[in-house]
């Protein structure tokens, strides 16, 4: 009896002070931040779709269910992104400052850890010092998350896209992480970037808008020029992109054709960015995020990601804003 008892009260002890293994919880603080939300997305699927995480009185917490390693990504209100990486039966705790969000750490975890201490180390580094650090990372840490992430958003999503090198990164990892879904996925469209890559004509696809009318391949290879992009209303710089293509639209005096493809989950949310912005290009949104078909069938590995295309050749893709603003001014 006195052992059943004690059993009992361990448990409810463990479930007061802690999660159980079927869970995982974030929670932390932020400086000169008393009220307020962020957005949260999984790239890899742990949750469906974005959720919203509440600010109160300068704390917040959320919780999920884990049955598995995954990561998290924050997008905070300057549209900052901050990845925290989830592991069933823990907790993760973020602490920081709103306005040094650079500097937040993020406590739990080992990856946590790892990622905390990667972001201080190259808190100073030029993007070249922070590439060359992340080819070292992801040789010292092959079985990591992190590494994942990093090789995602620094060599497919940074400044200077690489996808050779994301390539011999992504073959580095699969090694000692052959069961990570989505690395294979990252891994199938790099690998399949033959069919709409730089030279090739744009492929083609079945895909409707917003509105329910047909996306035209034959329509797009005809234009002298076109941009195929990817936004989301939750990324700014996706949305900024967006800004510049609508003033050169209206000064090409015809010769550009724009089309959107929208990673946000809501259909809803799309539809009213787009009225909101006053976007009135064909905009592709199937709520399945990167998981799209559009997405892979075009190669777009990130957020946000464009094509540039010439009468039907693609003739470059996963520019800057600003070289894609100078390449299409350059071809009209």
């Amino acid at each position: 009896m006195k052992k059943l008892l004690g059993f009992a009260l361990l448990t409810l002890i463990l479930v007061a002070c802690g999660t159980d293994s079927q869970h995982f919880k974030l929670g932390g603080r932020l400086l000169h931040m008393n009220q307020g939300e962020f957005y949260v997305y999984s790239p890899d699927g742990i949750i469906e779709g974005i959720d919203t995480i509440k600010v109160q009185g300068g704390r917040f917490s959320f919780e999920i269910p884990c049955a598995t390693k995954g990561t998290l990504v924050i997008v905070f209100p300057n549209f900052s992104e901050q990845p925290v990486f989830a592991e069933p039966g823990t907790e993760a705790e973020i602490d920081g400052d709103a306005s040094h969000l650079k500097e937040i750490k993020v406590k739990g975890n080992n990856d946590n850890k790892l990622m905390t201490s990667f972001r201080q180390h190259v808190l100073s580094f030029s993007p070249p010092e922070t590439a060359a650090f992340v080819k070292q990372f992801v040789a010292d840490h092959p079985e990591s998350l992190v590494s994942v992430y990093l090789v995602n958003r620094y060599f497919l999503r940074g400044m200077t896209v690489d996808y050779a090198e994301a390539g011999r990164l992504i073959d580095v990892l699969s090694k000692t992480q052959p069961d990570n879904a989505y690395l294979k996925r990252i891994e199938r469209q790099v690998k399949g970037l033959g069919l709409s890559a730089v030279g090739a004509m744009l492929p083609s696809v079945a895909a409707t808008d917003v509105n329910g009318k047909p996306v035209s391949t034959a329509v797009l290879r005809q234009s002298p020029v076109c941009v195929v992009y990817s936004w989301a209303t939750w990324n700014y710089e996706s949305t900024d992109v967006a800004r510049e293509l609508r003033r050169l639209q209206q000064q090409s005096h015809g010769k550009l054709q724009v089309v959107g493809v929208c990673l946000d989950a809501s259909l809803t949310d799309c539809r009213n960015a787009m009225k909101r912005d006053s976007v009135a290009w064909p905009t592709v949104c199937d709520g399945e995020m990167f998981d799209s078909k559009l997405v892979r069938q075009w190669g777009l590995l990130t957020l946000p990601d464009n094509i540039l295309i010439q009468r039907g050749r693609i003739v470059a893709r996963g520019l800057s804003s600003q070289e894609l603003v100078n390449r299409v001014k350059a071809l009209l």
